[in-house]
């Protein structure tokens, strides 16, 4: 009866063994479901980033004013009766000699129409 106990013992020692320290232990276990929801979480901001390219290519293929909006921001474009005004704020002065690349602090450009 002692010898069926003790053998009882060692295979319920084995058993937990490899419950906490082998290749599917509580550990091991406990990386792969951080590292599940870390990828969870790109393929939520990934999701979010195709249905916003979505929406825009949806956009582009149904009217023009996407195509305008773009070219005005992105490309800097005007009407052709429009007059290109850009607004300067005033640059702090400069001590040096100015260069001819110097910038303003802060511009913005307004299309004006005639």
């Amino acid at each position: 009866m002692r010898v069926a106990f003790f053998v009882l013992i060692a295979l319920l020692a084995a058993i937990h063994a490899e419950l906490w320290f082998g290749k599917g232990g509580v550990p091991r276990v406990m990386t792969l479901r951080a590292e599940v929801d870390a990828q969870q979480k790109a393929n939520a901001q990934a999701q979010a980033r195709n249905d916003q390219l979505a929406a825009e290519v949806r956009d582009l293929q149904e009217g023009l004013e996407m195509v305008e909006e773009k070219a005005r921001t992105e490309l800097g474009m005007v009407k052709p009766d429009e007059i290109y005004v850009q607004l300067t704020t005033k640059a702090p002065p400069v001590l040096s000699a100015p260069s001819s690349s110097a910038t303003s602090a802060g511009s913005s450009a307004v299309p004006v129409t005639r």
